[in-house]
């Protein structure tokens, strides 16, 4: 389920200002404080260096002058035959080194002082020009830290290195905040699901209570079935944990042979229901859990069925090869189903026709394990409405790296 744009306020300025910890605020249960010992800040050592960069050009170019030039220059005044007057002076001022030096010094020097004033001044407004995005970014992290996920920086400006890293930012922080809120709403559903039949068995043995004449095998049954809706319950909410951690071993599954296994298994439940289930495809090798997609498939052929039409209702299982995947699809009649709903079936307790009465109501997860175990396996998961009623549920995944036989195991149920 794609994650949903977020448009939200701009930083506010406070948010940008890198002061100390306010005082009688406490660190969070996950949040972790480093003491450091204060240092030169980033800006004050970029214009350092900018400044010792100056000095070092500079440096080096009088070392050039002295190597080049006042190297050569004669140490006395050298007189030529013939450059002198009546009178035994030169015409004009010969240039000799220490004269040279006397001058020229004090200006290197002054020019030298220039170069490191300047390199001070200019570089700390260029460096602070060029950190200002990531101040922002600091003020934006700084906020997220305390659980405000709805801000983004949005930095202005053509792509460089601190934009992208803004803009990584910002799609994580949307994603975080859409996962945050799945959470919220997941947490909320699932206490609300595991409620329920507590109220109700407390509600059963209230009027059990205030009625002595009420049999108690009508009461047993009811609340064993109560019972085992609650069991039910916990243990998806358990698997759908088990898949989001990938808490589980990789090993070669075909998903032909599951197909074939849950059709087997589910025969029953079909022909109750009067549905056809027909089982077709290619084997697909693709590397992962067995239980896991065994669950999966179990969990898609199961929805199928129950969600269908009534003693006329078909349900096909395909299974097929893509390059560098393979591709598990099952798709039944049934209700006519908007896109807008089909996109919302794998979200936990999200069911698309009226709640299934019945041995196989289910708990509202199935879809959403489905969509939990697809991508522990690094697949997608696509649901389709069909033109003439139903859902066509798509499930690819890596295929595996051993090739395995072209073989073709059509079946039909």
């Amino acid at each position: 389920m794609r994650a949903p744009t977020v448009e939200a306020d701009p930083l506010p300025p406070e948010a940008v200002r890198d002061g100390p910890r306010p005082e009688g605020r406490r660190p969070g249960a996950g949040e972790e404080t480093v003491d450091r010992a204060p240092g030169l800040s980033v800006r004050l050592k970029l214009a350092l260096s900018y400044a010792g960069f100056l000095m070092l050009a500079g440096t080096l170019l009088l070392a050039a002058v002295w190597l080049f030039l006042l190297k050569y220059v004669p140490d006395r005044v050298l007189i030529v035959p013939g450059s002198t007057g009546s009178t035994g002076t030169t015409h004009g001022v010969f240039p000799v080194r220490p004269n040279l030096l006397r001058v020229f010094a004090p200006r290197a020097a002054a020019v030298m002082a220039f170069l490191l004033v300047f390199g001070l001044v200019g570089g700390w407004f260029l460096a602070g020009r060029m950190l200002a995005p990531l101040t922002r970014i600091t003020g934006a992290t700084r906020l997220a830290s305390t659980g405000s996920l709805s801000h983004r920086v949005r930095l202005p400006g053509r792509r460089d290195e601190f934009r992208e890293l803004a803009d990584a930012f910002d799609t994580m922080l949307a994603r975080l905040e859409a996962h945050v809120g799945e959470q919220r709403r997941f947490a909320a559903n699932a206490s609300h699901e595991l409620r329920t039949p507590l109220a109700i068995s407390k509600t059963l043995l209230d009027v059990a209570r205030t009625d002595p004449g009420h049999d108690p095998g009508a009461l047993v049954d009811r609340l064993h079935a109560v019972n085992a809706r609650a069991i039910d319950l916990t243990e998806a909410l358990l698997l759908l944990s088990r898949a989001e951690q990938l808490s589980f071993t990789r090993e070669d599954v075909d998903l032909s042979l599951l197909a074939e296994e849950v059709a087997e298994t589910l025969l029953p439940l079909a022909e109750r229901h009067g549905v056809t289930l027909e089982t077709r495809g290619d084997v697909g090798l693709t590397t992962g859990s067995h239980a896991l997609l065994l669950q999966l498939t179990t969990n898609l052929v199961q929805n199928a069925i129950v969600h269908n039409l009534p003693g006329r209702g078909v349900v096909t299982v395909n299974t097929g090869v893509r390059p560098g995947r393979v591709v598990l699809t099952v798709e039944n009649t049934g209700e006519m189903i908007s896109p807008q709903l089909a996109s919302t079936l794998t979200e936990p307790f999200q069911r698309g026709t009226e709640r299934v009465r019945g041995d196989h109501a289910g708990v509202g997860l199935g879809l959403a394990i489905v969509k939990s175990i697809t991508h522990a396996h690094d697949g997608t998961l696509t649901l389709t409405p069909r033109s003439g009623g139903g859902v066509r549920v798509t499930v690819e995944l890596p295929a595996s790296p051993r090739p395995g036989p072209g073989a073709t195991s059509p079946g039909h149920r």
